[in-house]
């Protein structure tokens, strides 16, 4: 099974901003889930936290929720996912 990257976050939200240009110039696949245009997106994200906060920007890589990760950190996931 491939495993999927998705990037809860907000349009008018720097830090998604970011990793939206992240994936994109390292020409990785990748969701993109605006929590403010669609209800799904929101329920989906809140779904992923305990206390159902909308806590954006979040990624998930597989079953691995990243919440605003470092390059660092996000490097890291990548490259697992890529090894597997």
């Amino acid at each position: 099974m491939k495993k999927v990257i998705k990037l809860y976050g907000a349009a008018r939200c720097h830090k998604t901003q970011y990793y939206k240009a992240f994936f994109e110039t390292r020409n990785l696949n990748y969701v993109f889930l605006d929590v403010e245009t669609n209800d799904a997106f929101t329920e989906e994200l809140r779904g992923l936290y305990e206390n159902r906060k909308l806590n954006f920007p979040t990624i998930t890589i597989g079953k691995k929720k990243l919440r605003n990760p470092s390059d660092k950190e996000l490097n890291k996931r990548i490259a697992n996912l890529h090894g597997q």
